[in-house]
Order: structure tokens, then C-alpha cells, then sequence
């Protein structure tokens, strides 16, 4: 299989044995079986001619022939534009077309007719009008150019670790190049396209191309980073094998750049009543010169006179063809673009104030023409900031959604429990809590597990004490087949400690015993299982995501190369996790459906979740219906034009 793939002899030539386009397609389309019929990430490597451990040669020779094989790690931007070109396009408004020919003739018949310059008073003050409406526009436009020129600078000064030479140091993201070996860290960029080489419990966010928060694992397994991605969670390294414009990121910006600058619908309509005054203004303008020269034709017939034509005459017809432009000039309402123009202008200069940067002056007014708002839920209309609400341990179940609920729950428990669940969350975890340079102590990790350790911190936790007192001997990342992670420890004291946290009925189904009201482990009875399971159906109902915390003893003799036990556990407790709605949320959806909007829910969460989300929302009402996406595909033309309106949840799947 591997002859299938011919190598071009350009590249050959320049010291490389695969292309740009076919390392595109590897990454871009998930293809495992072209990977390892290139030899896997370690072959890549070779094929790049660079080093997983040491990075490329800096060479100037090797560098521009890889900018020449495979293009540097900049998108296509057009040429920046100048103030008049923004003038030439504040002039194509039909309206302003229409007033500038009637500008020129009346300044032409007004000069033939009154002489310099009280003649051509009309005239040039249809011009000043132009001028006006033409200036402010332009002049909007292009400030607001600058702004978001400004803004486009400072986005790109961001800088990644990379290997190169054997050497660790910090470079422009877009001086990569093919074949770099690029660290990555939590809260980091995925810069440009590439395959992982070595890491611990990564996992990517790929939001910003999907729409899904929902974090993608990236390992050995899967080793495939997409470009504009985030790294959620833990750190690696990855092997750039594709930049600039081939990355799925370039394709996706060079996808939005293609639409065309379209009319929006204020202009539309007041193109289409300038070209009807215009029409109907001309129409009787020359109805009334003719009516007007066929009454000095008449005249002259009487008289006679009608084979001889003198100045008068000439001067006569004049006047008539001055009155023809006049009806004309007025009937063209030269001060309706100002107006527009000028309350566009206004609009735009408010929006500013609240942060809203607004790129043409014509923009302003398309949310006045929206009937609809689609909107994501996880980060747009909830926080996106995980946090424990409910818990149940040692039997009790609290509201633990304030620090002083969280207090009292933490006293309410038994010691044993409480010490238990502390370790747990600060030992098995893939979250930190660190200090930041203002000295301040932040959380990093995924939402869930921020929202963990801020519950531990809440109960009056060390993290840091917690950690110290235990060595950790073993980690099993959380993954999406086992819906669980472990950790084994070596206490103080001697012997180990495993410790479990995953989805609730998983892990419980691994327990045996659990630790009562008083403090001490006992049997998990019949009657104890049935209040943790109608504990986790209560929590779920209400739209929370449930995570039961177990451990076990496990001895004395324990090797870092053994399983971590997966029976026997005992049952510490259960959270109950969600994710609040913004504040202001419910009452910016009131304010919508007050002015006609209709907003929907568009997200790929849970379908109870989301409909509660919603409801809490004021987005899903009692008429309202929820659907889930490959329902909604089934459906046929004329089903969906009668179900589009009622929906107000859509959920949608990512296409990993």
C-alpha cells in the first residue's frame, strides 16, 4: 500500500519524502491507516527530516526550502484599504447616484439660466448633502477598520515553546514550520496542524471548529491536533505537519472570507423608494416639459410664427426644461440618506461604548432586522464554570451551591469521610490548584475538575498539604470507554490507597461497602443502594452531572506496573455538578421575545440537561419542542416547514 504514495520529485529534491497535501489529508481526515503506512508519527518525523527529541535544523538552506515545500504559518489576509476606497463604496448607494445627476443638471441648467453663482445654489447643495452622507459614512467605516486592524495586531503577538537545534525556546507561532516539535501546555493554542508525540491526559477543546465543549482526548491512539484548537487539559508534544492556509483552520477562515458583501435590508428598501421616486419624479417631469412645449408650439402655430425660432424662444424652452429638473430634484429626497446615515452613525458610536465593535456603518442595522437568535448554551448562556450544587456523603444529601452551605456541609460529616473525600479530590485528579503571579490561587483543569477542587478548597482543603502527605505511584487517565479515572497513593503511614471517581452508576456498581453516618465502613446494603441510586436519579433530574468518589485499601504490596483494583471499593459519596446560567440571560431572552425575536437553543449536551438549561433559560416554553439532530434529519421537507417554528432546543453532534 505504501507504493500507492509518490513521492514529487521537487520535494525529493529538497531533502523531504512526503508533501504538503498528503500530510494534510493524514491529520484533516483522522486517517490511521495512511499514518501507519507512513510509520506512524516517528516515520512523519523522518520523512520531514527532523528529530522528535532535538527539533529541525535552523540552517538557513533547510528553513527556506521548507517555507518553499510547505508554506509558512500565515493566513491570507487581503491588502489593508485605503480612506478613499471606503469613500468609493459609501458612493455606490442608489439614492446618492440619483441625487448626483440631478445635482450636475441643475447646476448646468442653473449656470444657463441665473448666471454664476446664484444659478447654482440647488445644485451645489445637493452636492453638499452627497458630500456629507458620503464623509460620515467613510469616515465611520474606516476608524472603525483601524480598531479592529489594532486588534488584529495584538492577537498575533503570541508566542509557543518549540525545540529546534536541541534547543528549548519561545518563537512567533507564525514562524513555524513543518517538522517543529511544539510544547504544549493547559490553556495553550494549537498553532498550526500536527500529530502528538508524547503527553499526560490531554485533552483538547475543540469548540472553536465544532461548536462542542465537550474535550476530545488526544493520545497515542489519537494523535491528531487540529489547528485553533485548545488544550483543556494536561500537556504534550506535537509534531507540526501542516501550516498556514492547508490547515483545517485555514480552510475554515478561507471558507467564511468568500461571501460576497451583501445589501442589507435597509439598503435594499431604500434603493428600491429612490428608484421609484426617481421614475415616478421623471415621469412627470417630462409629461410636464411636454405639456410645456406643446403649449409654446401652439402658441407659435397661432401666430404664425411657428417656422421661425428666435433666442426667446430657445431661452423659453430652457426655462421649461429647469422646471422639468426641478420636479425632478425635488421629488428625490436628498436628506432621507443623511438622516439614515447620520442615526446608523449614532447607533454605531453607542454600540462602541458597550463593547460591541461594529466593522461597516450598515451593519448597525441588521439586528433590527433579525427574527431569530440561534445561540450555543454551554459558555454563551451558562458560565461555563462547573460547580458542586448538591452532595451526598455519608448518607446526607445537602445544597452545597454557597461557601457557607459548603461549611456546614463539611462539619456535618464525619471526619473519616471528610478526610477521605479531601485526599480523593486533590489526589486524583487532572486539575491543580496553583498561585498565579499576583499571588492569587487559581484552579487549572478541565470545568469538572476545577469544580471539584473548588469544593475541596470550599470544605476547608489543602491541596497542597494533601498531596505532600501521599506519594501518587499510579494514574489511569479518564477516558470515554472505562467513564472513570483512578490513582493509587502510598500513604504516610505505610501501604496504598486506591482511589476512583467516574460516572456515578459505574463506579458504584464497583463498591461493596460504603462509609455510614458515624463515620464507619459497613456492608452496602440493599436499602444504602437504593438511596445512592434514587440520589444520582434525583441529581440527574434536575439537570446536574452526577460523579460518585470511592476508594480501597489495598495493603502493603502494590506495583506501579499492576491494574489499579477494580472491585471492591468503598463508596465515599456523590456530587451533583452543573454548570449556572449567566446572570441577565433569562431576562436578555424576555427582552427578545418582547421585541419578536424568537431565540433557540442550538448545542450538542445532554437532551435533559439542555432542556432544563433552557427552560431555566425562559427559551423552552410549554408549546416549545426539543429535537435531537439525527431526528431532525429524518424528517421530510414538508414535516420540517411545520415543525421549524415550534423548535426552540436543537441538539447537533460534533464530527469527531
Amino acid at each position: 500500500m505504501s507504493s500507492d504514495y509518490v513521492v514529487p520529485k521537487e520535494v525529493e529534491e529538497a531533502g523531504f519524502q512526503i508533501c504538503a497535501d498528503e500530510l494534510g489529508s493524514i491529520v484533516e481526515g483522522h486517517d490511521v491507516k495512511k499514518l501507519k503506512i507512513h510509520g506512524e508519527v516517528e516515520g512523519i518525523a523522518e520523512k520531514l527530516s527532523t528529530s522528535i527529541n532535538d527539533g529541525i535544523s535552523t540552517s538557513e538552506d533547510l528553513v527556506n526550502g521548507r517555507k518553499e515545500i510547505y508554506g509558512i504559518n500565515k493566513f491570507t489576509e487581503s491588502p489593508p484599504r485605503g480612506f478613499l476606497v471606503f469613500v468609493w463604496e459609501a458612493l455606490q448607494d442608489m439614492t446618492l447616484m440619483i441625487l448626483g445627476v440631478c445635482a450636475l443638471v441643475s447646476l448646468i441648467v442653473g449656470i444657463a439660466m441665473e448666471g454664476w453663482p446664484k444659478g447654482s445654489h440647488d445644485g451645489l447643495g445637493i452636492v453638499a448633502s452627497i458630500l456629507l452622507v458620503v464623509f460620515v459614512t467613510a469616515t465611520s467605516d474606516y476608524k472603525q477598520s483601524l480598531q479592529f486592524k489594532d486588534l488584529d495586531r495584538e492577537k498575533k503577538k503570541i508566542t509557543v515553546q518549540v525545540t529546534r537545534n536541541a534547543v528549548r525556546q519561545k518563537i512567533s507561532i507564525y514562524d513555524l514550520l513543518p517538522g517543529d516539535i511544539v510544547h504544549l501546555f493547559i490553556g495553550d493554542q494549537v498553532p498550526a496542524d500536527g500529530l502528538f508525540v508524547s503527553g499526560f491526559s490531554v485533552l483538547i477543546n475543540e469548540s472553536s471548529l465544532t461548536g462542542e465543549s465537550e474535550p476530545v482526548n488526544v493520545n497515542a491512539a489519537n494523535p491528531f491536533l487540529l489547528s485553533g484548537t485548545k488544550v483543556q487539559d494536561g500537556s504534550c508534544k506535537m509534531l507540526v505537519t501542516t501550516v498556514g492556509m492547508r490547515t483545517q483552520w485555514g480552510k475554515l477562515m478561507a471558507t467564511l472570507s468568500e461571501g460576497g458583501d451583501d445589501e442589507t435590508p435597509l439598503q435594499v428598501k431604500l434603493n428600491g423608494v429612490a428608484t421609484i421616486i426617481g421614475k415616478i419624479g421623471l415621469f412627470f417631469a417630462v409629461v410636464t416639459f411636454a405639456v410645456l412645449v406643446q403649449g409654446l408650439c401652439n402658441r407659435k402655430l397661432r401666430e404664425g410664427t411657428h417656422w421661425i425660432w428666435s433666442g426667446d424662444d430657445a431661452r423659453e424652452m430652457l426655462e421649461f426644461f429647469a422646471v422639468a429638473v426641478t420636479i425632478v430634484v425635488v421629488a428625490v429626497p436628498e436628506g432621507l440618506p443623511l438622516a439614515v446615515t447620520l442615526s446608523l452613525a449614532f447607533a454605531m458610536k453607542k454600540m462602541m461604548n458597550d463593547k460591541a465593535l461594529v466593522r461597516n456603518l450598515a451593519a448597525c442595522e441588521t439586528m433590527g432586522s433579525s427574527t431569530t437568535i440561534c445561540s450555543d448554551k454551554t459558555g454563551t448562556l451558562t458560565t461555563n464554570h462547573m460547580t458542586v450544587v448538591k452532595a451526598c456523603v455519608s448518607g446526607e444529601a445537602r445544597e452545597v451551591g454557597s461557601s457557607e452551605s459548603t461549611t456546614s456541609f463539611g462539619s456535618a460529616i464525619p471526619d473519616l469521610a471528610k478526610s477521605v473525600l479531601l485526599e480523593s479530590i486533590f489526589n486524583n485528579t487532572g486539575g491543580e490548584v496553583v498561585v498565579n503571579e499576583e499571588r492569587k490561587v487559581q484552579i487549572l483543569g478541565t470545568p469538572t475538575e476545577t469544580a471539584l477542587l473548588e469544593f475541596g478548597l470550599l470544605l476547608g482543603g489543602d491541596s497542597r498539604q494533601k498531596r505532600e502527605k501521599s506519594k501518587i505511584v499510579k494514574v489511569e487517565p479518564f477516558n470515554s470507554t472505562k467513564k472513570r479515572m483512578g490513582v493509587v497513593i502510598e500513604l504516610p503511614n505505610g501501604g496504598f490507597r486506591a482511589h476512583c471517581k467516574g460516572a456515578s452508576e459505574i463506579v458504584l456498581a464497583t463498591c461493596d461497602k460504603v462509609i455510614d453516618s458515624n463515620g464507619v465502613v459497613v456492608p452496602l446494603d440493599e436499602a444504602s443502594i437504593n438511596h445512592l441510586n434514587d440520589t444520582i436519579e434525583r441529581f440527574a433530574s434536575e439537570s446536574l452531572r452526577t460523579l460518585c468518589l470511592a476508594y480501597l485499601e489495598i495493603g502493603n504490596e502494590y506495583s506501579d506496573e499492576s491494574p489499579i483494583p477494580s472491585k471492591g471499593y468503598t463508596c465515599i459519596g456523590i456530587v451533583g455538578i452543573k454548570d449556572p446560567v449567566r446572570p441577565g440571560v433569562k431576562e436578555s431572552v424576555a427582552i427578545c421575545r418582547s421585541a419578536g425575536i424568537v431565540v433557540r437553543m442550538v448545542t450538542g449536551d445532554n437532551l435533559t440537561t439542555a432542556k432544563a438549561i433552557a427552560r431555566e433559560c425562559g427559551i423552552l416554553t410549554d408549546d416549545g419542542i426539543a429535537i435531537e439532530g439525527p431526528a431532525f434529519r429524518e424528517k421530510s421537507e414538508e414535516e420540517l416547514q411545520e415543525l421549524i417554528p415550534k423548535i426552540q432546543v436543537h441538539l447537533i453532534f460534533s464530527f469527531h
